[in-house]
């Protein structure tokens, strides 16, 4: 029996060895792909690359995206400033950033000159002096590649008396959008069918069921590991949304000029997630708060971009300006996240049809998210369309700038849903392109104003909202409208 088990004990510590590499690789190892990524890898090659900003909430893996692309470099260094070692280096050496570097590749062990470094300063905003450095590190040392992150950068920017305008490059990370979704969950096939212009039929039913997965869970990072970990399944996911949830509220209350502001924001965190309507600001959630303070209790989660502010607009020709005395919508960073936060992920699970769920409004929400997800552009929001008077009111779900034009796009229950809104944007504008999202498959329809105005409706299934530009060029040859 000895003999026997001294020769199969190096077999069984091999192969457990191996299991417990297959168990825990992927767990710590796991990496997403991100189409942000190209943009990166478009800034890497240009020769007159500036340092990179990359901004966006926190949790949203703008870390997790620049050390993955860190391993293009032969010298990828990281400075986390929140670490008062890594800290040091912009206090201690005013603006002489040469001299930093020094220190950086002495402390390192690196030996200069080296042709290609990355320098990646993370959680910028715990030294805002840091960020005015960034143009000196332009200036002088071109040929570092510097690429800057953090959240809450609004903050920490009015303590910069002189922001390095011109001198940098800004983009925006957002929550995994529903292409990502797929990459990580290994449903290559099926994001291959969504980039598909037109979309086949026979992948409709296949990327509808998915696209439910998606609108259920959301896109926060550290939920889609998991939940691709567990075989799709929402087991412990629960404990994730309380932690991101709550970090966050801790996150903004720090910014809080006083007690009250703490109060407001709170209080908003607790209530905004059961909105299903435009807000006013006075008396929000049932309170006392003045309009005021919760107006800049807002302003503050917006500026954490955790809760944006969407503004309608009356234009129907650019640019879409926001009408800043009619009533906002609400878009939360992440639509699994309101979904947590509304205590209706359980209720979700047994719904057949989103369409007429909360009136649509998680499709509408999910539809925004995906939209914002496919700008890099830190400033971008999109907006929603009104006309107000005293005869009636008109609504359209969502402007959408394309070359030069603003293309209504409307968010309908059931297979129809009434466009009278759409009749009266479209009977104002310039050209005769209007999109509908729905839970259909693809269709064209001819359709005229009651004052006789003929436009085109591109009816698209609602998972198609991160194609939209792709189908809106692929209509310009079937509207000639666009190409006026």
């Amino acid at each position: 029996m000895l003999q026997i088990l001294t020769k199969i004990t190096p077999y069984l510590l091999q192969n457990a060895i191996f299991v417990l590499l297959f168990i825990i690789y992927p767990i710590k190892y796991m990496i997403f792909k991100r189409k942000i990524s190209e943009e990166l890898r478009i800034w890497k090659k240009d020769e007159n690359r500036k340092p990179l900003i990359v901004r966006g909430a926190r949790q949203v893996g703008k870390s997790t995206l620049i050390a993955n692309f860190g391993k293009q470099y032969p010298i990828f260094i990281t400075l986390n400033l929140e670490k008062s070692k890594d800290k040091r280096y912009f206090t201690d050496y005013g603006d002489d950033v040469a001299k930093i570097m020094e220190v950086i590749l002495l402390e390192k062990g690196i030996s200069s000159p080296i042709s290609e470094i990355l320098l990646f300063i993370d959680e910028i905003q715990e030294v805002p002096n840091a960020i005015r450095l960034l143009r000196y590190f332009h200036e002088e040392l071109p040929k570092i590649h510097v690429i800057a992150a953090g959240s809450l950068l609004e903050f920490a920017l009015k303590d910069i008396s002189s922001f390095p305008v011109g001198r940098v490059r800004q983009l925006a990370l957002h929550p995994f959008d529903f292409e990502e979704f797929l990459m990580a969950i290994g449903q290559d096939i099926a994001l291959k069918y969504l980039r598909t212009i037109p979309l086949p039929d026979v992948a409709y039913s296949k990327l509808l069921e998915l696209f439910h997965q998606y609108l259920i869970i959301g896109g926060m990072p550290e939920i889609i590991k998991m939940y691709a970990q567990n075989n799709q399944s929402m087991l412990g996911l629960q404990n994730i949304y309380s932690s991101i949830w709550d970090n966050y509220a801790d996150d903004v209350e720090k910014y809080a000029s006083n007690n009250t502001s703490r109060k407001v924001i709170r209080h908003i965190m607790d209530t905004a997630p059961y909105v299903r309507d435009r807000v006013s600001f006075a008396g929000f959630g049932q309170s006392n708060y003045k309009s005021r303070e919760v107006s800049e209790a807002f302003q503050m989660l917006d500026k954490a971009r955790l809760i944006r502010i969407i503004q309608p607009t009356t234009a129907v020709i650019p640019p879409p300006l926001p009408h800043l005395r009619r009533k906002p919508k609400l878009q939360f960073l992440d639509t699994g996240l309101l979904n947590y936060a509304s205590n209706i992920q359980a209720e979700m699970y047994s719904v057949k049809d989103f369409n007429s769920f909360y009136k649509g409004f998680i499709i509408n929400h999910i539809i925004f998210q995906e939209m914002i997800a496919q700008s890099t552009n830190i400033h971008y929001k999109p907006h929603f369309w009104t006309r107000e008077n005293a005869n009636a009111n008109a609504e359209v779900d969502i402007i959408h700038q394309y070359q030069t034009k603003l293309i209504p796009i409307e968010i309908k229950s059931g297979a129809k849903g009434r466009l009278r809104s759409l009749h009266e944007f479209m009977d104002r504008t310039n050209h005769t392109t209007s999109i509908r999202f729905l839970a259909n498959k693809m269709s064209i329809e001819d359709v005229k104003t009651s004052k006789g105005k003929s436009y085109k409706l591109l009816n698209l299934p609602y998972f198609c909202a991160s194609q939209l530009d792709g189908y809106l060029e692929w209509f310009a040859p079937i509207n000639e409208s666009l190409n006026e």
